[in-house]
């Protein structure tokens, strides 16, 4: 076998031998390239803790080619040593052969999805033949070849992948499957929300007194369940569900269920299982504004966001929030907010926020007392760097030439 990749180097990799005849059936169907299906050894466990043979070794030497045609592009080139490659679930060492189908996976969605001939059935037939290779990588085939399906318009057929996943069930659960789960279900849930967003739309276009307007409530209706429960259980899960959580709230909003909208924004900023997410912060704000609730709460969701954000565009609605308290402390906190958002570049010629910092100077050089002090401490911190910051000739000139 050494041969093989003494050959390769020799002819510069542009074809692989053949090793063995792979007999599939479904193949001839897709006659533009040829990717191996799966031969009928590779269902069965082989035990075994030899050193590595010289098949094996001839199989890493393939895979090396390979990744070398990748990352040339030359996805012929790539189809023809899969063809060998595929092999390697004949692996006698237990490691590798737990490797090889996502190896295989991984190497042949790439070639399939970039391949000038490759077309759609080709790509699912394939996501087929994976899925049924490791029942433990059958939902996140599924999931990628539905983003893959979204990416090419092909939202029905996304669908109806994500349906068919979601009634997959092979033993006992792992944890790691729970996830997928419900990430299946979050993605079918995400698809439900925009057909609910369609009808919605169709039925605003209606007259008053239509009488289809029932039929799309009630298509509303079903939507609405559907995609709940998804939307609901994904955003349980600790992580960073923006496009979800604001899809879930949209729904909630809609229907009245404010209770469960705040709570679920509420729980998504707070909660601290949950990564750090300005997003969130900002989705619970907007939310407050929204149902009009008190300054007090508006003010505490804001001092969140600008403790992770102090760049954030709504630091100027947070500085006029709080000029309208009445609280000392308040008042000190939109001298920071002010000062920290002129600390970034994106903030230099933003002259309503230079006109804000310049009204609470003057403010506070005519009232004198302890504002003076918080005005002496957040220049203190800036004197050194600041001018050159804002105020150089250099920036001067520029601004000027700019005009």
């Amino acid at each position: 076998m050494d041969s093989f990749v003494d050959e390769l180097r020799r002819e510069g990799g542009q074809a692989c031998i053949e090793e063995e005849t792979v007999e599939t059936a479904g193949n001839a169907q897709f006659p533009g390239i040829y990717l191996p299906l799966l031969p009928r050894y590779s269902q069965h466990s082989r035990t075994g803790g030899q050193k590595p043979s010289d098949f094996q070794k001839t199989k890493e030497g393939c895979l090396n080619y390979i990744q070398e045609a990748l990352l040339q592009r030359q996805w012929q080139r790539a189809a023809e040593l899969m063809v060998s490659y595929v092999e390697t679930l004949e692996n006698t060492t237990r490691e590798k052969q737990m490797a090889a189908p996502e190896a295989i996976w991984r190497i042949g969605t790439e070639i399939v999805h970039h391949h000038p001939r490759s077309n759609i059935d080709e790509v699912t037939h394939f996501a087929d033949q994976m899925k049924n290779l490791g029942v433990k990588r059958y939902l996140k085939i599924s999931l990628e070849h539905a983003f893959y399906l979204l990416c090419n318009g092909y939202v029905d057929e996304a669908y109806q992948n994500l349906v068919l996943a979601e009634s997959w069930h092979y033993g006992e659960q792992t944890v790691l499957q729970e996830k997928e789960m419900k990430l299946v279900q979050g993605y079918k849930g995400l698809l439900d929300y925009f057909q609910w967003l369609k009808r919605k739309t169709d039925m605003l276009q209606l007259d008053e007194g239509s009488y289809a307007k029932s039929s799309i409530q009630q298509e509303m209706q079903n939507f609405y369940r559907q995609a709940t429960v998804g939307l609901k259980e994904i955003s349980k899960i600790p992580g960073v569900w923006d496009p979800f959580v604001l899809c879930y709230v949209d729904l909630l909003e809609y229907y009245e269920e404010y209770e469960e909208a705040r709570e679920v924004l509420s729980e998504y900023a707070y909660n601290s299982k949950f990564p750090l997410n300005p997003n969130a912060h900002v989705y619970f704000y907007q939310f407050l504004k929204r149902r009009g609730e008190s300054r007090k709460n508006q003010i505490a969701a804001l001092q969140v966001l600008h403790e992770l954000v102090p760049s954030h565009e709504l630091m100027l609605e947070f500085y006029v929030m709080l000029k309208k308290s009445k609280k000392s402390k308040n008042h000190r906190l939109r001298l920071e907010v002010i000062f920290a958002a002129l600390d970034f570049a994106g903030w230099k010629d933003n002259i309503k926020a230079w006109s804000y910092l310049a009204e609470q100077i003057v403010e506070i050089l005519q009232n004198s007392g302890e504002q003076f002090d918080w005005l002496k401490k957040e220049w203190g911190t800036r004197k050194n760097w600041w001018p050159a910051f804002h105020f150089s000739h250099y920036l001067a000139k520029k601004k000027l030439e700019g005009k």
